[in-house]
């Protein structure tokens, strides 16, 4: 049989022996004086030479040698210096040549440095409101150091030294503690931290130090706080006279004790006459006394501020029956409120009494009188145009016409006439209770030759003999059965009304007279 040894290891190349009949494993130990020792006659065919050669044989491939493995121990520099970066803090001096205030800026920055692959990057932290633009001054890259081609290192950065980017210095003055701690493992020794230069500019912006010692003079943030919204007022009058078309005119005076500032308002009076400015002087502090500057003041400016005034007019100036001279006008103060005199009694223990004071002429008051009726329109129109400029419709009650509307009292009459065609002509007078006005309708009659319709339209009607200017009109309380009314010069006699005309003269009988009532029982005693 062919030796199968020299044959692959693969399927297909693999045939059993078919002569063998034993597939136990043999035992390769064996027992001697109670201890296990390894045989030393053949195991499963193999002698010793053969199994120390199995155990120092090195197996190999069917198709060639295979790529000898790396050393375990190289790794690559991708990846043992991923992410990790060394942090130099440093700073550089930029020439300002077109400002006075300030000949350089200092400007400090930070540098990266990536180990992975020699790059640098350069950035300036963003201060804000600076007006420079900050940020990002180089991007990630490898930044070469001289003209021969060679590159800036991590070995060539320590502090205290000068490394030059594309022309621009940077003086390296820090850097962080795994900086720190590379650069001892790698066996370069760093110099000591440096202090950052501070710029001058920005040191002559910063404002001192806030004391919050309270001073020795008045402290004005607690007089705000004590005396806000606290004021004296005063009223006093200018007279003015003296002048011509001067008049006494009365004016309220306002002493802000928050601030020692005085405000004068006048009081408006309608139909006065006077231009409408309700504030005489804006609210300010008034001197005292406007003349008294130094001599040394230039005459030409007209002028004065805070720097010529010696003395301020203050509470103690303010007196009631006194005169105060506020900006060359003579105000005398006659009166003040009740809290006014309750703080001068309370600190000066001063009590004020009212001052009578004539403002002028008292005004003579003009008797309104309404004019006679003309004629247009109704009287009620005529007396609403005189109530107001512009016209406008006279007023109703609303209230009325909400509970009686709908409401109408309807009466039957007939003319009394001279002429006898008139004799037989059949009315219904409506009264409507809710705008207190009569309608007169004229019902058709056959063969009759008068034609139907509206004689008379929703209207008040003024009972006669009474006059224009205080008329007096038809009510309910005057349609009595029987009774004669007089419409425009023309009679009708009641002869008949509705049932509804009796329910509400009874439900209000205080309001009607009780013959109207009784007439109207009677007339409809066969109906009841």
């Amino acid at each position: 049989m062919t030796d199968s040894t020299a044959l692959p290891f693969l399927p297909g190349y693999c045939f059993t022996d078919p002569t063998k009949v034993q597939f136990h494993r043999a035992q390769t130990m064996t027992y001697k004086n109670g201890f296990a020792v390894p045989k030393g006659c053949d195991v499963a065919g193999l002698t010793q030479a053969d199994i120390d050669e199995l155990a120092n044989l090195e197996p190999s491939l069917t198709y060639g040698t295979s790529k000898a493995d790396p050393p375990q121990d190289f790794v690559p520099a991708h990846v043992a210096f991923d992410k990790k970066v060394l942090l130099f803090n440093a700073y550089f001096k930029q020439t300002l040549n077109e400002s006075e205030k300030e000949y350089f800026r200092v400007r400090p920055v930070k540098i990266y440095y990536y180990l992975e692959d020699d790059s640098i990057s350069v950035v300036e932290p963003i201060v804000e409101n600076s007006g420079i633009p900050q940020g990002k001054l180089l991007k990630r890259q490898r930044l070469p150091k001289n003209d021969q081609g060679e590159h800036w290192l991590w070995k060539d950065l320590n502090i205290g030294n000068d490394v030059v980017f594309y022309g621009k210095t940077f003086h390296i003055y820090a850097c962080n503690n795994y900086t720190k701690e590379f650069m001892a493992s790698e066996g370069i020794i760093l110099n000591p931290e440096e202090a950052c230069p501070a710029d001058p500019y920005t040191l002559s912006r910063k404002e001192p130090q806030h004391s919050y010692v309270t001073p020795a003079t008045f402290d004005k943030l607690k007089q705000f706080i004590d005396l806000d919204r606290q004021v004296l007022r005063f009223y006093a009058v200018w007279d003015d006279r003296h002048n011509m078309f001067g008049v006494m005119r009365p004016y309220t005076l306002h002493y802000y004790r928050v601030d020692d500032t005085i405000e004068v308002r006048e009081q408006r009076q309608p139909n006065d006459g006077h231009d409408p400015f309700p504030v005489l002087i804006g609210r300010k502090k008034i001197p005292k006394c406007r003349k008294s500057i130094p001599s040394n003041f230039p005459s030409a400016v007209m002028e004065i501020s805070e720097h010529e005034i010696t003395e301020w007019l203050s509470d103690k100036d303010l007196k009631v029956g006194e005169t105060v001279m506020i900006m060359d006008r003579p105000f005398f103060l006659y009166d003040c409120d009740d809290a006014t005199r309750g703080y001068y009694q309370q600190r000066y223990g001063v009590t004020f009494n009212s001052v009578p004071v004539e403002l002028g002429e008292g005004k003579v008051e003009v008797k309104r009188e309404i004019p006679p009726y003309n004629g247009f329109g109704s009287p009620q129109d005529s007396k609403q145009n005189c109530l107001s400029l512009i016209a406008q419709p006279p007023k109703k009650d609303v209230m009325k016409m909400l509970e009686n509307d709908l409401k109408i009292l309807r009466y039957a009459a007939v003319m009394e006439s001279a002429h006898p065609e008139d004799k037989n002509r059949r009315f219904i007078i409506s009264y409507s209770l809710a705008k207190d006005e009569m309608q007169i309708y004229e019902p058709h009659q056959r063969n009759a030759g008068i034609i139907e319709g509206k004689f008379l339209e929703y209207s008040q009607v003024r009972k006669p003999g009474t006059s224009v200017d205080n008329p007096e009109y038809y009510t309910p309380g005057d349609f009595a059965i029987g009774a004669t009314i007089e419409v425009f010069s023309r009679k009708f006699k009641i002869v008949d009304c509705d049932l509804y005309v009796l329910k509400y003269l009874e439900t209000n009988a205080s309001k009607f007279p009780a013959a109207t009532i009784e007439s109207i029982k009677a007339a409809h005693a066969d109906k009841l």
